[in-house]
Formats: structure tokens, C-alpha cells, sequence
């Protein structure tokens, strides 16, 4: 359902409680009032991302994919705000099956903008595991330098401290036909 159709369903909803409450109706008025402010709140909250994102943490990933798939036209559906949100939910779903393939989702998630850090953090750290896998090691360097950057919250701390170790064990690798091996110091 478009944006524009649920903000015109709230303010019916809304004008409705008003007129209910003004005719003496209190309790169907409250009653109205509540669920007109429910519709109101999914205009700002889209509820398939919101049932995608508990999906997503409880580790059930097709199920989360299948409720994004049903936003179909996420500039019309989605609050300009939930753009960005939109494409790193995509990104992290599509990581999981072919993780070079889910770089321009978190680009665009980027591009479009979060208002958490943390969002941020974590989206620039997924994108320096997407350069540390195409073994371009000064892009990681910098995915990983504005993540723990972003991260203010210090909830990926772990996770950047890990890719940095990883990363030190890049160095000790090279590059040899048909595969890796590693120095012998």
C-alpha cells in the first residue's frame, strides 16, 4: 500500500475519533483514536521491514526475504527516511547467499543514508569484508577505519577486531597458481 494512501486512512481514522468523541461516543471515540494512531505509525514504520528485520534475528532468512519481497516499489511504500534501512536489510539477506553480489545494496544504503551510527558501522564493515574477499586490502583498510569510526556505540568492536586480524593474516599470504600459501617466516 502506497504512503500517500495510508497517511490518507489515518487522517480519516483520526478525523473519525475526533467526531465520535465529539458526539458524546468516548469509548468507541479512544477506540478509533488508537487504531487511526496504528495506521499513522506504519506510515513512518513499514511493518514487513519491521517483521523482516525479527526474522533476521532470529536467524530465519528466507523468511525475511520474503517479507521484503513484498514491498514492491520501495520509494513508494517506504518513508524516504527507511530507504537507506531498506537496501541493507536487502544487502545483508543477499551477503548471506553470494556475498560479492551484495556490495551495490550497501552502497546504496550508504548513498541514501541512516540516522544510526551503528547502521552505518555495520554497513561499512560489511562492505570491508566484500573488499577483503576481492583481496583489495587498502579498501578494506578504510571500510574498517570510518567503521570503528561509526561506531560510537562500540557494539562491532569485536566484529572490527576480528576483520583487522584477518587482514593481518592477508599479508602473510601469497598468492600462488591455482591457490594460497603461506609464508614460512
Amino acid at each position: 500500500m502506497s504512503n500517500i494512501v495510508r497517511l490518507i486512512i489515518a487522517c480519516v481514522f483520526l478525523g473519525a475519533a475526533v467526531a465520535l468523541c465529539a458526539f458524546g461516543f468516548w469509548g468507541w471515540g479512544i477506540l478509533v483514536l488508537l487504531i487511526g494512531g496504528i495506521i499513522l505509525l506504519t506510515y513512518f514504520f513499514n511493518e514487513n521491514m519491521i517483521i523482516a528485520q525479527f526474522y533476521l534475528r532470529k536467524e530465519q532468512s528466507d523468511k525475511a526475504e520474503a517479507w521484503l519481497m513484498k514491498i514492491t516499489n520501495y520509494e513508494k511504500q517506504l518513508h524516504k527516511n527507511q530507504h537507506g534501512y531498506y537496501n541493507m536489510l536487502i544487502g545483508l539477506i543477499e551477503s548471506r547467499k553470494a556475498p560479492l553480489k551484495s556490495e551495490k545494496y550497501f552502497k546504496k544504503a550508504l548513498q541514501l543514508g541512516m540516522n544510526m551510527s551503528h547502521n552505518i558501522a555495520l554497513a561499512k564493515l560489511s562492505l570491508a569484508g566484500i573488499a577483503m574477499a576481492k583481496r583489495n586490502k587498502r579498501e578494506a583498510t578504510m571500510y574498517l577505519q570510518e567503521a570503528s569510526k561509526d561506531d560510537k556505540n562500540k557494539l562491532l568492536t569485536d566484529q572490527i577486531k576480528m576483520m583487522k586480524e584477518q587482514m593481518s593474516q592477508m599479508d602473510k599470504q601469497q598468492v600462488i597458481r591455482g591457490g594460497f600459501r603461506q609464508q614460512k617466516f
